[in-house]
């Protein structure tokens, strides 16, 4: 386990290599730069050049790219032109506020889409299946500004039961536990639309998964032995089910700390969703670097952490 472990974490450095190559080359080679986005119109061409040599935007691409990795593996990703600060500093400003309402959205998410799934699965067809069925496919299709908005208008401008945006009250300093109440109700709307999508499609994976599995031979040889259906399904079935959902699981790592850009726009959530947007749109390309690197290695880490748990889950299965 340690030796593969080990193995994995080398092939990971020629991996992230070429996505910071990539990732560089891409920013590098698109039109304008962040001097051009700030709107300095009567600002002399010198002046302007001056900028972009102090912001490392001049010069030739792989020089600058040599640049960045020296600093990038001292943890230094330069500094973010729109906020004026160290791009570690920035992303640790906002990314644990997107990882709060991620993860809070992936608990619930599981807790409430593989019950599902399982029992959709061994009720196939059923008036329980179909209404399910119906549930994820909405989930799935309505776009999440939508339901969003939909959220906003019934719950904060008609009842006035939950704030419209933020993260918590404007010119009230809450403490201790007012103060969680306070995030918790702010946190209410935006968790109900990640959740609601989370759950529509965890829960798809799920039944298809578990009626792969229950149909196989070695679950009709269980229940010939006369096990009762319980465990047939939740010890014998389920766990070979949750391979395919592991890997799901696994993905959603990146997405725990990466944001979620539209629903952080819609309801003003401080998170590094609403921070990489706007990053986007003012061209700051070193915020963006470093963000996404920070996504690859998170990308990267949740395959290693899911193919990890594969063995857990299955005895059959082996690291080498």
């Amino acid at each position: 386990m340690k030796q593969y472990i080990v193995r994995r974490l080398l092939q990971m450095v020629p991996v992230l290599i070429g996505v910071s190559i990539l990732l560089f080359t891409v920013f590098a080679m698109a039109p304008g730069d962040a001097i051009d986005s700030m709107g300095l119109e009567r600002v002399s061409a010198e002046r302007k050049a001056e900028l972009r040599r102090m912001y490392g935007l001049e010069g030739p691409i792989h020089i600058r790219y040599i640049n960045w990795v020296k600093k990038a593996v001292q943890f230094d990703f330069g500094n973010s032109i729109k906020h004026a600060q160290p791009v570690s500093q920035v992303i640790n400003s906002f990314v644990w506020n997107s990882f709060m309402l991620s993860l809070t959205s992936f608990i619930l998410s599981v807790l409430i889409a593989v019950p599902i799934g399982v029992m959709s699965a061994t009720k196939q067809y059923s008036g329980f299946d179909k209404f399910f069925t119906v549930f994820a496919l909405l989930g799935i299709s309505v776009p999440s500004f939508f339901f969003g908005m939909v959220l906003i208008k019934i719950f904060a401008v008609d009842l006035k039961l939950f704030p419209v945006s933020g993260m918590i009250t404007s010119g009230v300093k809450y403490t201790g536990f007012a103060h969680v109440l306070d995030v918790l109700k702010h946190m209410f709307l935006p968790l109900i639309v990640l959740t609601l999508s989370s759950v529509a499609s965890l829960m798809r994976y799920t039944r298809t998964s578990m009626l792969e599995v229950i149909r196989q031979d070695y679950i009709r040889t269980a229940r010939s032995k006369g096990l009762k259906e319980k465990v047939v399904i939740y010890k014998h079935a389920l766990r070979n089910g949750l391979i395919p959902v592991i890997t799901i699981l696994g993905m959603h790592l990146p997405a725990l700390f990466g944001g979620a850009i539209i629903t952080e726009q819609i309801f003003v959530w401080p998170g590094i969703g609403k921070v990489a947007l706007e990053a986007i749109q003012a061209r700051d390309y070193p915020l963006l670097m470093g963000f996404e690197m920070l996504l690859a290695i998170l990308t990267l880490l949740g395959n290693l952490i899911a193919d990890i748990t594969y063995s857990f889950v299955d005895p059959r299965i082996r690291l080498k």
